[in-house]
């Protein structure tokens, strides 16, 4: 087998267009693997363990498109490259006129005279340069805004949403992973039956999350409006968050309101409580990591999970005591304790270490945070303390949780929840560690999701597990779905799948996470 490589200085293609580039060269007659990626410093990482790397790589900059291909020879290898010049060519030719398809409109008012009158609201999705100008737009035309770019400067953010405020629009972004407006999902969302709960969120996969497992408690949702993840930042303020809070608190279809969020800025703490503090409407909030106290103060129900905010925000709008909820909950975690204790007699000696692969930020986040109460410091590539940052994002040591949704892994490459690719690598990567005992997953399914998640992570986890016994060892593979009956890829199918495969599936996030915290627990 031989390596070649190709690279392209100062040549920028989305994600998606690379993904498909790359699966059009794995097809090719002769050829082992491939891949199409920027050169950043995490994609060489990649390529180092897909033994892709050569020197012209390394000297490559983040701004410089690589294509490598592993072939059985000279010619397959040449074919392969010559093949990704033609593909990327074809990616950027558009439709002749008279085809087939109908040409996309290329500017705003052109956009908004093909759809009608009733537009109210743009989805920005265009490269972070140009992403403020194109929402700054749609502001001033009137329209609410989803702005899904990332890579929009602290400044554009502020000046978009204090336009926004100005005019009576919400300015969701940017980063804004998901949002469900008058039942219709935006971005990375699910199909979530309609109910009394309004939610306010600065994270997208918590926006998920909470909106999933309140179906399960015979609970739905009005309104779910995700800010981004800046907007409780000291610098922006909470903008978006006090706007979505007053436009919840002023509609009479929401009886409960739910915030969820990383801990935000202390300054923008208070100024959201104090919002809370001038509705009757009973007010959930889950400040990941924040303090219990202040929220309680302000009127509002403290909680401290995902889980137990689903949980506690459905007992409110159904008319239960949320005390109860919380004992239900740790009913449940005393049965985690007894099934860990099964599954440690698996373990062999010297396995021992936690591998968390996630494409939730906020999973990563909880799951951290749930470890740390039990005792176990995990370190991660977006950690919940400094002093436990990862050395190298790329290679595991001691306990770790690596959120490959962060910018340094998709960078020209699309996002672990789209394709699976660099998450399969990684679990057999770490089913090769003798020191791993436990691999974690989070599986997102819904809208923009990969159709079969849970479908692609079985052959992963096929592979390690052949990996694993033949060395003698079994690794315990836990997992939670989040998602509901109704989305495309169905709950139930996706868990089945995990389960056939030997997973431990368990309902949320943070219930896996105890499951897997107590198998460690020796």
């Amino acid at each position: 087998m031989i390596t070649r490589v190709t690279i392209k200085s100062g040549e920028y293609y989305d994600s998606v267009t690379l993904l498909q580039v790359a699966q059009g060269l794995l097809a090719m007659p002769g050829v082992a693997d491939a891949a199409v990626v920027m050169g950043t410093p995490a994609n060489k990482g990649l390529l180092v363990e897909s033994d892709l790397l050569t020197p012209e790589v390394e000297a490559a900059s983040p701004d410089d498109l690589v294509i490598a291909v592993c072939a059985s020879d000279e010619p397959a290898a040449a074919a392969a490259l010559s093949a990704s010049e033609i593909l990327l060519k074809a990616s950027r030719q558009t439709t002749p006129a008279g085809g087939d398809l109908q040409a996309p409109p290329k500017t705003i008012g052109a956009a908004i005279e093909s759809l009608g009158e009733n537009v109210n609201i743009m989805l920005v999705s265009v490269a972070g340069r140009y992403a403020a100008g194109v929402a700054r737009e749609a502001l001033n035309r009137g329209l609410h805004v989803f702005l899904f770019s990332d890579n929009v400067s602290v400044a554009d953010e502020i000046a978009l949403k204090e336009l926004a405020r100005e005019k009576g629009l919400l300015v969701m972004g940017p980063d804004a992973g998901t949002a469900i407006i008058n039942n219709v999902a935006l971005g990375f969302a699910n199909v979530v039956p309609q109910g009394p709960v309004g939610v306010v969120a600065a994270s997208g996969t918590g926006l998920q999350a909470v909106t999933c497992y309140m179906p399960r408690e015979g609970v739905g949702i009005t309104q779910a409006i995700g800010v981004g993840g800046r907007d409780l930042k000291s610098e922006v303020g909470g903008i978006m968050m006090l706007e979505g809070l007053k436009a919840l608190q002023a509609d009479p279809a929401t009886h409960v309101i739910l915030l969820v969020s990383k801990p935000p800025s202390s300054d923008v703490a208070e100024k959201v409580l104090a919002q809370v503090r001038l509705s009757t409407k009973p007010t959930v909030v889950l400040f990941l990591g924040g303090n219990p106290e202040a929220i309680a103060e302000s009127g509002a129900i403290p909680t401290a999970d995902m889980e137990e905010a689903a949980a506690v925000a459905a007992a409110v709008a159904l008319g239960q005591n949320p005390a109860d909820a919380r004992i239900n909950l740790r009913q449940r975690e005393m049965s985690y304790k007894k099934r860990a204790a099964e599954l440690r007699k698996r373990l062999a000696p010297g396995q021992q270490y936690f591998r968390g692969l996630f494409s939730g930020g906020t999973f990563c986040y909880e799951t951290q945070l749930i470890l740390k109460d039990m005792g176990i410091a995990v370190q991660s590539n977006a950690p919940v303390a400094k002093h436990l940052r990862m050395a190298d994002s790329n290679k595991s040591a001691g306990h770790v949780a690596v959120d490959l949704g962060e910018d340094e892994f998709t960078v020209g490459r699309l996002h672990p929840m789209i394709d699976p690719t660099l998450r399969n690598r990684r679990i057999v990567q770490e089913a090769k560690d003798p020191e791993t005992a436990v691999i974690f997953l989070d599986v997102v399914i819904g809208y923009g999701s990969h159709d079969d998640p849970a479908g692609e992570a079985v052959k992963a986890i096929k592979e390690a597990q052949a990996i694993a016994r033949a060395a003698g060892r079994e690794i315990i593979f836990v997992a939670s779905v989040c998602g509901t009956a109704d989305d495309p890829q169905d709950l139930g199918l996706q868990e089945a799948k995990l389960e056939v495969a030997g997973v431990m599936v368990l309902p949320t996030n943070a219930a896996a996470t105890r499951l897997a915290g107590h198998v460690l627990d020796f």
